[in-house]
């Protein structure tokens, strides 16, 4: 309760408020700061959301998007004075502030009071109040319990609510994955009484694909799928050549893991995209794998023990490469 009182005490009256997250911005990240940007709004607080970078275009029907501020290099001097005049910056949905680019270096820099809200695993400490939950099973659900505490939830309303369910939602499979505990499916109850249409955030972020990216996703899984049966693993690489042949957005890469390692039998799969200047790898597994794990030992990355991300700054070719021989030394592991 001492960080919950702090909060308190740090809001009571007034604030220049900026909201930050990761870079690349999935449901949650979004979600979980637009739905916290329309509460502090209400409170009467001046609030500014800062992307680290683009996201995808089924995001764009979420309440307050049309007053993001996407960081590039022509709004620099701009997010930089939001961040220096800032009295408040909240950090929701990363650890780490290597996870929002430049505005990483802006924010360690300046002297506002810094708020942590996140679930990864290994966070780091340069926060200065922190809710971290590691058990939570998206960052939307502990902004939820934010605002209960403060003793608001009778403020969160049908767009404050929808931005929250998306955050949960998409972090939870759709309730499928381990994370989804009795509180997720309580807090969800809480947003159903305020009148949120569960259908139309289904639709805007599961039914909303391009035909290019339709198409798109039609080849990887006919063309660039590799099943490792011996392992119990599944992964796909996807060149920048084909991501140029197929249009392909921001976004448009989600979810992909996700058909790799819903082979039956696979426990572990992985996602490699050659971004030119990097190869971004998504990691998934199943059971007591801990993709977390594997992805800070050996792909400078990390999340959770299920769902972790990485990165390689070699050839996509050599990535792979490295990728399957290691499986070896995971063998044991990945046969139970």
């Amino acid at each position: 309760m001492q960080q919950i009182e702090a909060l308190k005490e740090l809001l009571a009256t007034p604030k220049k408020v900026m909201i930050t997250t990761h870079h690349k911005p999935d449901a949650d990240a979004l979600g979980s700061s637009l739905g916290l940007s329309g509460y502090l709004k209400k409170k009467g607080h001046q609030v500014q959301v800062i992307t680290p970078s683009d996201y995808p275009s089924f995001l764009n029907w979420m309440s307050g998007n049309d007053e993001v501020l996407v960081y590039s290099p022509k709004v620099d001097k701009q997010a930089q004075a939001i961040i220096q005049e800032a009295d408040v910056i909240f950090c929701l949905d990363f650890n780490h502030l290597g996870r929002i680019n430049e505005l990483g270096a802006y924010i360690e820099k300046a002297t506002a009071t810094k708020v942590l809200i996140d679930h990864h695993l290994q966070p780091d400490t340069f926060a200065d109040i922190m809710f971290s939950d590691t058990s939570a099973a998206a960052t939307a659900e502990l902004v939820f319990e934010v605002i209960r505490d403060l003793g608001d939830e009778k403020l969160i309303d049908i767009p404050i609510g929808e931005c929250l369910y998306a955050g949960i939602v998409t972090d939870t499979g759709s309730f499928r994955h381990a994370s989804t505990t009795r509180n997720v499916h309580l807090i969800i109850a809480e947003l159903l009484q305020t009148g949120i249409d569960i259908c139309k955030v289904h639709r805007n972020i599961y039914d909303s694909y391009s035909e290019t990216r339709l198409r798109f996703l039609g080849y990887v899984l006919k063309d660039k799928l590799t099943v490792v049966r011996e392992y119990n693993t599944a992964f796909i690489s996807v060149t920048a050549e084909e991501l140029k042949e197929y249009n392909s957005q921001t976004g448009d890469t989600e979810g992909l893991v996700n058909f790799a390692l819903s082979i039956e039998g696979v426990r572990f799969a992985a996602l490699f995209i050659d971004r030119t200047e990097a190869v971004k790898i998504s990691f998934r597994s199943v059971g007591d794998i801990s993709v977390n794990e594997f992805a800070r030992q050996h792909f400078n990355g990390g999340g959770h023990k299920n769902a972790a991300g990485g990165i390689s700054h070699v050839s996509l070719n050599e990535t792979v490469e490295k990728f399957v021989n290691l499986l070896p030394l995971y063998k044991e592991q990945l046969a139970q």
